[in-house]
Order: C-alpha cells, then sequence, then structure tokens
C-alpha cells in the first residue's frame, strides 16, 4: 500500500500579496479582491473548463507553498484566538499541518482568454499569496455546500480587529483609484499578527505594487507611507 502520492499543480493564482503579510485570513473577507488564475500548460484546455460558467462560487485546492516542513505539531496558535490559546491543528485551519494543502471558496467572476496565458479564470474574494500552487478546482454546490445551522465552537474566544483606517489623501493619491479602497477593506481586517499589540512598531507589507507602512493605535490604524515597488 502506497504511504505517499503526487499531486500535480494545475495553476498558479496571481494576486496582489507577494508575501503572506496583509492577506485577509480566511476567504471572502475581503469580497472584492480580484485575483486570476492561470493554469500550466498541460492543463490549459477549454474542455477541462466546460460548464463552469454555470457556477457562481468555486472551490480551489492548494499548497501553503512558503510553510512546507518536514515536521508537524499536533497543535497550533490560531491567529484568530490572539496566538496565545493552543487547539489541535485539526480543529483550525492553521497552514501548519502534515499535509500543506490549503482550502478557500472564491466567487468566480469570469472565464476569459487571454492572449499570453490562454484560458484563465477571474476570482474574487481569494486569500491566496501571488503565485500560489493550485492542486484543484471543484464548483461550489449550494444544496450541499452550505451550511446555515452550522456551529463555530470557538466563535466567543475570537480576537475580532475590525480597525478604522486613516489614509492621509496624500498618500492615497499614490495609489491607483482602483486599489484605495481595496487596500482599506484589508487593513480593516487588521493584517498584525495576533500577538502584537505595541502602538509604537511600524509595519509593512507589499500591496499591489507598493509598500504599505501603517501602524495601530487602539483600534485606529494609520497609514505612514505608500512606496511603489520597482519592478
Amino acid at each position: 500500500m502506497k504511504s505517499e502520492t503526487t499531486i500535480k499543480v494545475i495553476a498558479r493564482i496571481h494576486s496582489d500579496f507577494p508575501t503572506k503579510f496583509g492577506i485577509p485570513r480566511q476567504s471572502c473577507l475581503v469580497k472584492s479582491l480580484k485575483a486570476t488564475i492561470v493554469f500550466e500548460p498541460e492543463y490549459c484546455n477549454f474542455g477541462a473548463l466546460r460548464g463552469l460558467e454555470a457556477y457562481s462560487h468555486i472551490w480551489l485546492i492548494w499548497g501553503f507553498s512558503e510553510t512546507e516542513r518536514d515536521t508537524w505539531s499536533p497543535t497550533v496558535r490560531p491567529p484568530r484566538l490572539g496566538g496565545n490559546n493552543r487547539l489541535g491543528v485539526f480543529a483550525t485551519r492553521s497552514p501548519f499541518r502534515p499535509n500543506a494543502i490549503g482550502l478557500s471558496s472564491v466567487k468566480l467572476e469570469k472565464i476569459k482568454h487571454d492572449e499570453e496565458n490562454g484560458m484563465v479564470l477571474i476570482v474574487s474574494g481569494a486569500d491566496l499569496m501571488d503565485k500560489t500552487p493550485i492542486y484543484d478546482i471543484k464548483p461550489y454546490l449550494p444544496y450541499t455546500d452550505c451550511h446555515p445551522e452550522a456551529v463555530d465552537g470557538i466563535d466567543d474566544l475570537v480576537v475580532k480587529n475590525n480597525l478604522k483606517v486613516e489614509i492621509p489623501e496624500y498618500l492615497a493619491l499614490r495609489l491607483p483609484a482602483q486599489k484605495r479602497d481595496l487596500l482599506i477593506s484589508v487593513l480593516e481586517q487588521d493584517p498584525r499578527p495576533a500577538y502584537h499589540g505595541n502602538s509604537e512598531r511600524i509595519y509593512g507589507f507589499v500591496f499591489g505594487g507598493f509598500e504599505i507602512r501603517f501602524s495601530v493605535i487602539n483600534d485606529l490604524l494609520i497609514v505612514s507611507d505608500v512606496v511603489k515597488q520597482d519592478i
């Protein structure tokens, strides 16, 4: 009996996040975030997508490519619990798992033909880093995948940090108009590690080709600089 199997990369996603920092912690928390799924040549086949346009949402099965490791821990510290409480890894969505596999539901905006990449998928609400490998795509089926009666047993323990965001106008104008509201939505989710609370610390991450620097005082996030990245 085989103890290992090979998973093929069928596509990669292209998003505004070149690093892990700043990515929403779950899919569809920022519904307006757009991303593009580009298929590997072997799987860039119109026939493989036939019928997918009938669905509004899809599941992405993908790899935590930045957290792969040879060892694993049976317990982890979920960020949404403040980073101080331990839970069993199978009771969380932590990337530090026996198999570094992620699962996200996203909205399928359109399927289109791109001159350079062939058939691509435009999706919204993705929580994936740029160039993340996609292992499979499946349609989201409302009649079986949606469970209104579902219970989140640890919701009362969750640290909820929706922040007010302040961006000086001269800094906001450095961003393309279509990125400004998106950035605010990302920052409102509080991208800091849950265990960080130093009001004097300056944080930074890259979003859509710009380095965003900010600090947080109580529930107010203040953007202090926006710097265009050299390509």
